[in-house]
């Protein structure tokens, strides 16, 4: 472990088992493999229970066998990818488990996903089978032309209402029934590419993250380590799909897994009561729900032991309410899809609010300067970087080196500090995206659906916090003729985008400010907007900045010289200082009795912003070749009143 200098530089690995240990847990190189040793060791356990039924350990491994023929039989060469609709069921484990063990590549997708969206993660991973559940069938459909690798669409199972449209589509279980109990030997290179799992899209287009045999088994066995895992554990998940985290530590340690998707934890807690649930997991947005659940007062689990949120922040109230009511200890943890996915996790025994704890064993982390890439001492924020054997492999198609340094180092994106005991504390993110009930949301993806809807002549989008959903999408729109349905806008949007993309909040603009380089600072957007909020009924949202912050500067102008001319330097002008930090909006009015007097209104956030900008050379410059064609009389004025 690396000594920690409270005055100077950090870099915080954490204690643990050595990694030695830590890879014989896994009990073989491949994650394939880690089933096998929890069928010998326990076959008649319950591995999982789910929608469709349960499987014992020695049903899972035969299932999963299976699942490899058949898989190999539809794609002969090794290293094909089979794209799997992470629904949480049975079907997923064997699927997953199967592709390991025919020796292809999984790659796990959101079943929520749009064709748009869908179509971009199945081509960049050269999907050339796919498994979903019937009601994404359609979706495939429509955008297998834009598939050109795709071979073979395979169904969950057969469900009522899609029996006409799927007939002819074979299901998982038809295959694996068809298949024999053997599959051919898998080989035993640990850094192979086992799993294809896709970032959130900040660009608008998901990286692909190689992840290995190595970094899944590794990182399942820090994980099950530092949440506490045994043999005789019940895992009760209540996700809405499944994450391999969940899956690969239950297995790792051969623990029982109950699979609960419903939106109703009280009565998944219910359920886990009678079947002994030891371990929760699920999300900040329905733990705060549970947490005001009417039905919270009589709800008893005796054999719990903690509850484990990720995904996002936990809010400190709920932490304290649930473990109030339950006794035990509720802690949540950070990760990424790159590092497969857990770095840290907080301490059951003493966990602190906030916290997202220190290091899983084998995991460093530590904290640089944004801007220098200095490493910054205990207590400095800045940008969070980790590095350790579960970091991926690479981007798909990228050189690792774009990614992760020389000495190994992973920058997440994300801001945050840590403490003298090497706790993590995520305060920001670089990044941006958000999440809304644990879905990442990137605001350039709803974005171009905006902008192709018609009326719609620019547009932004960033994130409105929410008390239950952790943040929903806000957008700014700029329309062609301002009286148009603003609800028409919402639809057009939200139809072609699932629930967590959905615009709650809409405010019609004049014009959306602009860095210098055209891009936008949604920062800066979200901050100025949510000054004030006055909702109305259509579910779109108008907003109204306190008075008492704008400020509001007129110039009364009287022309000598080319009023059109003048005209077009003024636009100059307003073109620049829209671009500026703190520019709200701005009218030039020409006088009806007197074509050559005009007034220019420009409204600011405050005056330091108005003072900075006319500072700028390029205002200097332009307004220069104003005051040769008219005189000004300038007045800055603040707001007393408001109509509304």
């Amino acid at each position: 472990m690396a000594e920690r200098h409270p005055e100077g530089p950090q870099d915080s690995t954490a204690e643990g088992p050595p990694l030695d240990v830590l890879a014989q847990l896994t009990g073989g190189p491949r994650i394939d493999d880690v089933l096998s040793r929890a069928a010998r060791r326990a076959p008649r356990r319950l591995a999982l229970s789910g929608p469709s039924g349960d499987l014992t350990y020695a049903a899972l491994e035969e299932r999963a066998t299976r699942c490899a023929a058949a898989l190999r039989e539809l794609d002969g060469e090794p290293g094909a990818v089979v794209g799997i609709a992470a629904v949480l069921d049975t079907s997923f484990a064997v699927a997953y488990f199967g592709a390991s063990r025919a020796r292809h590549v999984s790659a796990m997708f959101n079943p929520l996903l749009r064709e748009e969206r869908l179509t971009h993660v199945l081509r960049s991973a050269g999907a050339r089978t796919v498994i979903v559940p019937p009601e994404m069938y359609a979706r495939i459909q429509a955008v297998r032309g834009d598939l050109p690798a795709l071979r073979t669409v395979v169904l969950t199972h057969r469900e009522a209402g899609f029996q006409e449209a799927t007939a002819d589509v074979p299901t998982l279980d038809e295959l694996i029934d068809a298949a024999p109990a053997t599959a051919p030997f898998a080989g035993r290179d640990p850094e192979a590419v086992a799993n294809l799992q896709f970032t959130s899209g900040t660009t608008g287009a998901p990286k692909t993250v190689m992840l290995t045999h190595r970094n899944l088994t590794v990182n399942a066995a820090q994980t099950a380590y530092t949440h506490r895992l045994t043999p005789e554990s019940v895992l009760l998940n209540t996700l809405p799909s499944f994450h391999l985290m969940h899956l690969n530590i239950a297995v790792t340690v051969g623990a029982t897994h109950l699979l609960r998707p419903g939106d109703d934890t009280v009565a998944a807690l219910r359920e886990g009561a009678r079947h002994g649930a030891t371990h929760l997991y699920s999300l900040p947005v329905r733990l705060a729900r549970l947490a005001a659940d009417d039905r919270l007062p009589e709800l008893s689990v005796p054999s719990l032991r903690a509850v484990l949120s990720g995904g996002s922040a936990l809010p400190a109230r709920t932490a304290d309410v649930l473990g109030g009511h339950f006794g035990v200890p509720v802690v949540q943890g950070y990760g990424l899809a790159e590092t497969a996915p857990s770095t840290h996790f907080d301490d059951l025994d003493h966990p602190v609010a906030g916290s997202s704890g220190r290091p899983v064993p084998g995991t460093a982390c530590r904290i640089v300067d944004l801007r220098t890439r200095a490493v910054l001492p205990v207590g400095g924020r800045g940008e969070i970087q980790v590095k350790g054997p579960q970091l991926m492999k690479g981007y798909l198609g990228r050189p690792r080196e774009e990614s992760v340094d020389p000495d190994g180092w992973f920058s997440t994106g994300d801001i945050g500090e840590t403490d003298a005991e090497g706790r993590l504390f995520v305060v920001d993110r670089v990044k941006d995206v958000f999440k809304c009930d644990n879905w990442l949301v990137s605001p350039l993806e709803i974005e171009n659906v905006l902008a192709r809807c018609p009326g719609v002549t620019d547009c932004a989008v960033f994130d409105h916090p929410d008390e239950l959903s952790g943040a929903v999408a806000h957008a700014l729109v700029v329309l062609a003729d301002e009286a148009a349905d603003r609800d028409a806008v919402i639809r057009f949007v939200n139809d072609q985008l699932p629930y967590y993309q959905h615009i709650k909040y809409l405010d019609v603009v004049r014009h959306i400010p602009r860095s210098p380089t055209g891009k936008i600072q949604r920062r800066d957007l979200r901050e100025q907007t949510l000054g004030g909020t006055r909702k109305h009924a259509t579910g779109a949202t108008h907003h109204t900045k306190g008075t008492s912050t704008m400020f509001t500067f007129i110039n009364r102008f009287t022309v000598q010289g080319d009023a059109a001319e003048f005209e077009k330097r003024v636009g100059e002008i307003t073109a620049h200082m829209s671009r500026q930090p703190g520019f709200r909006s701005h009218r030039l009015l020409r006088s009806a009795k007197d074509p050559q007097v005009y007034v220019e209104i420009a409204e600011w956030d405050d005056a330091e912003s108005h003072g900075r900008a006319l500072r700028t050379e390029t205002f200097q410059q332009a307004v220069s070749e104003v005051k040769k064609l008219a005189s000004a009389d300038p007045a800055p004025f603040v707001p007393v009143t408001a109509a509304g």
